[in-house]
């Protein structure tokens, strides 16, 4: 392969991933990063790696007691490197040093944060940081406070607890210090209110923030995006906090024996976090099935493009909601707000829809072949691999090393991979110089 290839934005983004999880692995693997001082497997340090760069939060051990605070400050270095994205990052390193990009740069950066031109990219990657440090900072502030006052940890132990959990959500990785995740929360809306908002936050995507910032008393001249990921996202959060009421709240696993306003409480913070967060304050082994399934779908759109979230991106579910919609009224154009969705975008959201359900049916049929564990719960697993979810039934440390490979790996693609094909697919695109004659073959 030539360089020119190589260096193709396309497949820079799913390389600087690759080269970050093996630095990621290599350090965790140091006896420094135990807690007993003996070095992590390197299947649990891939797994553990992979998991904190794709931003996803599934994990075979504890995070609190396996590993050191070294190996924390390791992981909390992963997952917010990989929030940021690995050319983005790069990005602001290379600006605060020269000042200015290369056009090679700016198309890379543009593929990984989806900025819609290319004199967007410096603006972009400066608001990447600003946004990241106020968000981080305000909630590591606000949770600290609370878990000293009324947790009465000590300062020491309150901040530290503080800021993982701050940039954790932030980064939507679902990481927690705690082996019962945020479910001693579940009652404090003070604790679960910031991480709930980081959450959200971080996983808008960029290009919305960029939108709200630069226009943000003008709805009317924001972006089809930007409205179609706010719009997809209130649905979402309102559509799934109230079905999970419907289905959790006399489940004495769950909510059953919470009050009313503790219910409304969980069921709004399982709806944000299940979308591509993976913090729990309920049990999720003790969900129903039918919450089972809703998290299946939730989890599997994930959050808005090119931000900290996963999934098929809201903006996609979107668009094929408007396509179903416009075929059933007849209509042969795709709209929305006033505008045309391009014929490109509709393709390429069909695509990603293909195939990411391919990888998750895939992936569904690999662990079974390996395990005995109810289907449900493989099922569960994978979406949550695949979303970068990291919520799990408790099943993730039973599996055998080979599914946890392959849950290493949906986890990659799941990160990465709809970065790549949607980049391959905007960059790829070229009109033939002929068309064949067309037929209409029988659907349906």
């Amino acid at each position: 392969m030539r360089i020119r290839e190589v260096q193709h934005p396309a497949r820079v983004v799913p390389l600087a991933f690759l080269i970050t999880i093996l630095i990621g692995m290599a350090l965790l693997m140091l006896p420094v990063s135990h807690a007993e001082a003996t070095g992590a497997p390197w299947v649990v340090a891939l797994f553990t790696s992979v998991s904190a760069v794709c931003v996803t939060g599934l994990v075979t051990v504890d995070t609190g007691s396996y590993w050191s605070p070294f190996g924390q400050w390791v992981l909390m270095a992963l997952f917010q490197i990989g929030g940021f994205g690995m050319m983005t990052a790069a990005t602001l390193l290379g600006l605060m040093v020269n000042r200015s990009l290369r056009l090679r740069t700016r198309l890379t950066v543009q593929t990984e944060t989806h900025t819609l031109g290319i004199g967007d990219v410096t603006s972009v990657a400066k608001l990447v940081l600003i946004v990241t440090v106020i968000v981080e900072s305000l909630a590591a502030l606000v949770l600290t406070v609370r878990l000293q006052s009324t947790y009465e940890l000590p300062w020491r132990e309150a901040v530290w607890s503080g800021v993982f959990h701050a940039i954790s959500a932030f980064n939507n990785a679902g990481f927690s210090i705690h082996a019962d995740g945020l479910v001693r929360y579940a009652t404090d809306g003070i604790f679960l209110l910031p991480i709930m908002l980081a959450i959200v936050l971080g996983g808008l995507g960029f290009p919305v923030l960029h939108d709200l910032r630069n226009k943000p008393g003008d709805p009317h001249h924001w972006s089809v995006h930007t409205k179609l990921t706010l719009l997809g996202t209130g649905i979402l959060l309102a559509g799934g906090a109230l079905t999970l009421l419907a289905f959790e709240w006399s489940n004495p696993r769950t909510l059953g024996t919470m009050s009313v306003p503790d219910k409304m409480l969980s069921a709004i913070f399982a709806s944000v976090s299940s979308r591509t967060a993976g913090f729990n304050s309920i049990d999720i082994g003790g969900l129903t099935h039918e919450s089972l399934g809703l998290h299946y779908f939730l989890m599997f759109i994930g959050g808005g493009s090119a931000g900290t979230a996963g999934g098929v991106k809201v903006g996609t579910a979107m668009i094929l909601a408007l396509l179903v919609i416009a075929e059933i009224r007849g209509r042969s154009d795709t709209e929305a707000f006033g505008r045309r969705i391009s014929l490109s975008s509709q393709r390429q959201a069909i695509t990603v829809l293909v195939l990411g359900s391919a990888m998750v049916v895939l992936g569904t049929l690999f662990i079974l072949r390996t395990t005995d564990i109810a289907t449900d719960k493989i099922i569960f697993e994978v979406i949550s691999a695949f979303g970068t979810v990291g919520l799990s039934t408790g099943i993730t440390a039973d599996l055998p090393e080979s599914a946890q490979l392959m849950l290493a790996l949906l986890m990659y693609v799941g990160r990465v991979g709809t970065i790549t094909l949607a980049a391959s697919l905007a960059l790829g695109e070229h009109r033939m110089p002929y068309r064949y004659p067309e037929e209409h073959p029988v659907v349906g």
